[in-house]
C-alpha cells in the first residue's frame, strides 16, 4: 500500500499542538530518558515503540475507565486507546526530530460493526514505515519494523476492512472529537468512529 502525505510539508510531520505536545516536560524527560541508551535514531524509534506499547496498557486491556487523548496525559497515566497511544508515540519521535504521521484502519469490531483504529507512520530511510504500538496481547504480535509491517491487525478487504492511505500531521477531527466527549471508556465505545 502506498502511504500518501496529506500534507506535503515534513515539517508537519514534526510540529508540537495540543494533542502532540512533544514541549510538554514529561514527554522530554521521556524522550530524554530513552534516548540515553539508544546508539542511534533507528534504535531510538524501536525504543520509544517499545516503550508506548509495553509500559503503557491499552485501557481496554487492563478495563481502565479512563480516556486520554493528549499524548503528555497518556505517558503520565499510563493509559489509553490505540488513538491516544498513537498520540504519545509521535510525541515520543517528533520530540527527537523523527518525522510520525498518525494513520488509521478501518477494522470489524467485536460485534457486527466497524471502528477506526489508529497507528503512526515513521519517516525513516526517506520512506514511511507503519507502525501500531496499541499493545500486544494473546493474538497481537505488534513489532517495530522498518522492514515489511508487523502491525497489531492486518485488514481483511473482503470483511470491509480498509487501510486508509492518507497520512495525517494532527488527529483526524472525528477521532478527536470522539476521545475528547467521551465520559469514560464504556462510553466511548459506543461512540468510536466506524469510518472516516
Amino acid at each position: 500500500m502506498e502511504l500518501i502525505q496529506k500534507t506535503p510539508d515534513l515539517s508537519a510531520y514534526l510540529a508540537a499542538d495540543e494533542v502532540i505536545d512533544h514541549h510538554h516536560p514529561v514527554v522530554r524527560e521521556t524522550a530524554a530518558r530513552l534516548a540515553s541508551g539508544a546508539a542511534d535514531s533507528y534504535d531510538y524509534a524501536r525504543v520509544a515503540f517499545e516503550y508506548v506499547r509495553d509500559a503503557i496498557p491499552h485501557s481496554a486491556d487492563t478495563g481502565d475507565p479512563r480516556v486520554t487523548w493528549r499524548a503528555s496525559d497518556v505517558i503520565e497515566l499510563r493509559t489509553g486507546i490505540c488513538y491516544a497511544k498513537s498520540h504519545a508515540l509521535a510525541a515520543l519521535l517528533r520530540a527527537e526530530d523523527i518525522p510520525t504521521a498518525l494513520c488509521y484502519q478501518r477494522l470489524r469490531d467485536d460485534g457486527s460493526g466497524h471502528c477506526v483504529h489508529g497507528l503512526v507512520a515513521v519517516r525513516l530511510d526517506g520512506a514511511w514505515h507503519r507502525q501500531d504500538p496499541r499493545g500486544n496481547r494473546p493474538g497481537i504480535d505488534a513489532r517495530f519494523s522498518l522492514d515489511g509491517e508487523h502491525l497489531a491487525f492486518t485488514v481483511t478487504p473482503d470483511s470491509d476492512e480498509t487501510d486508509y492511505p492518507l497520512l495525517y500531521a494532527a488527529p483526524h477531527p472525528t477521532v478527536l472529537k470522539a476521545l475528547r466527549s467521551a465520559l469514560d471508556r464504556p462510553h466511548l465505545w459506543t461512540t468510536l468512529p466506524t469510518t472516516l
